[in-house]
């Protein structure tokens, strides 16, 4: 059992911390859309940057165990994360706008689908490109 969680560790991790990150993604998201009248792409946006935040600090730390807090670590781990989380928060946005305007599908249903494929591109991202090592510290 244990060489099974060691095995699958960091994906299950991964998994349990990208829930956490999608419930600040959308708490943050319905708050401002439906309790404070924001645009659904400001919105978007706010709950996004909110949840990137979160994201980094979570997968640095439990999903990766990057554990260097020093500057000469983190500055390139987080601008390499916050380049990617770019990349898919535009991928995110792009389709929303287009799905939800250009379609005319309701904004809620679209946005739940569309992070199945942001939370695919940001682990991919996030395990070749942002903390590329394994569980022994050596580069992937």
């Amino acid at each position: 059992m244990m060489n099974l969680w060691k095995k699958y560790r960091q994906p299950v991790s991964y998994l349990f911390w990208g829930v956490m990150t999608t419930a600040v993604n959308y708490g943050a998201y319905f708050l401002l859309t439906d309790a404070f009248s924001v645009h659904y792409l400001w919105s978007n946006v706010a709950s996004w940057v909110a949840a990137v935040l979160f994201a980094f600090g979570v997968n640095k730390y439990f999903v990766f165990r990057s554990e260097d807090w020093s500057g000469r670590t983190v500055l390139p781990e987080l601008l390499r994360f916050s380049g990617a989380r770019v990349a898919s928060g535009a991928v995110e946005t792009v389709l929303l706008w287009l799905l939800v305007d250009a379609c005319c599908l309701p904004d809620a249903p679209v946005k739940i689908g569309v992070s199945v494929l942001t939370v695919i591109l940001n682990y991919v991202f996030s395990k070749c490109y942002v903390f590329g090592r394994n569980e022994n510290g050596k580069d992937l």
